[in-house]
């Protein structure tokens, strides 16, 4: 039996993080990412993220979680990419979500309460590619990251 040939190291996953109740998502979509939209649901005691959508290149993914609670949104410049994510997350859900930008951008939604969570690729130059996890109908519970070498046409 011949060996298989190791995958070139173009990827990497930043396992996820939260309790993982509920159905899976994934954002996974071809193109590069360009836009990020995050509802967070407030409540009097804080909030958590209920929903995003990430925009490749022109289209909006179907909505992950749920349509309620305030939209806050950021449209990537031209070679932009997000290259970190941190956050928080608390009882469930996912607090907090900061993407950074390889141009010194960032973008906060939801509320800095709970065990803090950072993901980034572990290879150099790789990008975020998608999004997975799970949501229950409420809110986001678990998220995870995946990075990728973005070849450009």
């Amino acid at each position: 039996m011949g060996m298989a040939a190791p995958l070139p190291d173009l990827f990497s996953y930043s396992p996820a993080v939260g309790d993982g109740s509920g159905t899976e998502f994934s954002t996974a979509s071809d193109g590069r990412i360009t836009g990020i939209r995050v509802r967070e649901y407030n409540y009097y005691w804080g909030g958590y993220i209920s929903g995003f959508q990430l925009k490749y290149e022109s289209n909006w993914t179907a909505a992950v979680g749920v349509n309620s609670g305030s939209l806050l949104e950021m449209i990537l410049y031209d070679k932009e990419a997000i290259i970190q994510i941190s956050g928080k997350y608390y009882s469930g859900y996912i607090y907090e979500l900061v993407f950074m930008t390889n141009q010194g951008r960032f973008f906060k939604a939801g509320q800095s309460s709970g065990v803090s969570f950072n993901f980034y690729p572990t290879q150099k130059g790789n990008e975020l590619r998608f999004l997975s996890g799970r949501q229950n109908g409420n809110g986001i519970t678990s998220i995870g990251a995946h990075w990728a070498t973005l070849r450009t046409k």
